[in-house]
């Protein structure tokens, strides 16, 4: 999609326009939103997910045969 050289214009445009100060801000919130969007996923995956811990019950497994 974008190679590097773009990207590396797009960060000097941005530094340029929004100033050095404002900047660090941005990456704090870009890593936060990322957190968050990584949390929720996560969520979303295991939610789905079915239950592996279950009760056992021990008993003996029967062929199609052995069955009645």
């Amino acid at each position: 999609m974008f190679g590097l050289s773009e990207v590396a214009l797009l960060l000097i445009v941005l530094i340029v326009l929004l100033g050095v100060r404002k900047l660090p801000g941005l990456v704090r919130s870009a890593g936060q939103a990322t957190r968050i969007f990584k949390k929720e996923a996560h969520a979303l995956r295991t939610q789905d997910a079915p239950a592996t811990t279950g009760p056992v019950i021990e008993g003996t497994v029967l062929s199609r045969d052995e069955r009645s």
